[in-house]
Parts: structure tokens; sequence; C-alpha cells
């Protein structure tokens, strides 16, 4: 994966986003909307109102990289948002990317025998 790092931390844009923004217009959206320093090392993700357009921003040593991906079908699964954002998870992002519902899964205890 492109954004496989550790401790990577990846905000989701919680309203619909114009796909037409580009670096200026989505780094204008984390500094004014998000309250948050594009240059911090952390991915932003916006997704478009049909939910099917995905951008993430992030800056890199030299400067800011634009990733996105669009889906020729289906849409990307809803991710409910307190407030303008929200911190996903590697594992979150990853689900979100592939296009995957994350469903409540039940963590059952895992016992060993003990000789």
């Amino acid at each position: 994966m492109l954004f496989g790092e550790p401790g990577l931390r990846i905000l989701l844009y919680a309203a619909p986003v114009d796909m037409r923004k580009s670096f200026n217009g989505l780094t204008a959206l984390v500094k004014n909307q998000m309250q948050e320093d594009p240059l911090g090392g952390c991915l932003f993700a916006f997704i478009n109102r049909r939910r099917n357009y995905l951008k993430v921003l992030w800056f890199e040593r030299g400067g800011f990289c634009i990733w996105s991906k669009r889906l020729e079908q289906g849409r990307f699964a809803p991710i409910t948002v307190d407030g303008t954002s929200c911190t996903l998870s590697a594992i979150d992002f990853r689900l979100l990317v592939e296009g995957l519902e994350r469903r409540k899964y039940i963590s059952r205890k895992r016992y060993s025998r003990v000789a």
C-alpha cells in the first residue's frame, strides 16, 4: 500500500468536496475548515457527494502530493463523522479505499491450553 507508514495519522473530511479542487483548494480546506496544519505529515482524505471519488492530500519532503481513486461502480462506504473531520485507523482507511464496509465484528476471548 502506498500509505503504509506506522503511526501515520489519517483524517477524513466530513462534508462532500468538489473534486475539481486541487492543491490550493484542498490545502485551504485543511487550514480553514479542519483547523489542521497541512504540513504536519498527516493524510487528509476527501470524498465527493456521490461517494464515488476519493482524493488524498499529504505533504512530502519536497511538496504536496495528491492521490485519487474513482470507482467505476459502487460507492465508498459511509463513515459517521462528528464535527468537521474524523481520524481513521490504517485498517479503516484501507477498507475505505478498497470499497469495503466495516462491520461490527464480535471479538471473542481466546484461550490457550496450559500444559
